[in-house]
C-alpha cells in the first residue's frame, strides 16, 4: 500500500482510507469483514463521523486490537460549541477511545456555514479545546459541493 504524508502532521498514512460511512447500516459479520480486509489490503487511515450510523461503535469494537497501528478520525456536524462537544465526547464514547488523531468540523460546504463554525461559541472552539485537551491531535475540515474548495481556502486563511 502507498503512503504519503497527510498535511503538516509528520506522519504517512495510507492513500487509502477506510470511510466508515460504509458501516452506518450493517451487521457486525459485514463490518468486522470489511475492516479485515482494510487491514489486510494496508489501509492504515479509518475515518468515520458522529452521524454515520453505527460506524463508531463498529471501530470501537476493533480499537482495543488495532488502535496504535492506524491514523483515526472522525467528525462533527454540529456547529455550536457546546453541541459540536458533546458530540466529540460521545464520538469518543462510542469508539471506546481516550482520543483520536483528527476531529474535523463535518460538511461545511458554504461560507455562511463557514462562518456559523468559526464564529464565537461555534464548533471551531470546541474541536480546539478538545485539541488543546489531548483529545483530538487535529482540527480539520470536510465539504461537499461546488462551493466547498472556496470555502475550506477561506477556512485556511482564517
Amino acid at each position: 500500500m502507498e503512503h504519503r504524508r497527510l498535511g503538516r502532521l509528520g506522519r504517512e498514512n495510507s492513500v487509502l482510507i477506510f470511510g466508515g460511512a460504509a458501516l452506518s447500516e450493517v451487521g457486525e459479520d459485514v463490518a468486522d469483514r470489511a475492516i479485515s480486509l482494510a487491514l489486510e489490503a494496508g489501509v492504515d487511515h479509518f475515518d468515520t463521523a458522529a452521524d454515520y450510523g453505527d460506524s463508531e461503535l463498529q471501530y470501537g469494537r476493533w480499537m482495543p486490537e488495532i488502535r496504535s497501528d492506524i491514523f483515526l478520525s472522525t467528525k462533527t456536524g454540529e456547529r455550536d460549541r457546546d453541541d459540536a462537544r458533546r458530540q466529540i465526547e460521545a464520538s469518543l464514547e462510542r469508539l471506546r477511545m481516550d482520543g483520536v488523531d483528527l476531529i474535523q468540523l463535518h460538511a461545511v460546504g458554504d461560507l455562511e456555514d463557514l462562518d456559523r463554525a468559526t464564529s464565537d461559541g461555534g464548533s471551531l472552539e470546541a474541536a480546539v479545546e478538545a485539541r488543546e485537551e489531548g483529545l483530538v491531535g487535529a482540527v480539520g475540515i470536510t465539504g461537499h459541493g461546488h462551493e466547498a474548495p472556496a470555502t475550506h481556502l477561506e477556512a485556511l486563511r482564517r
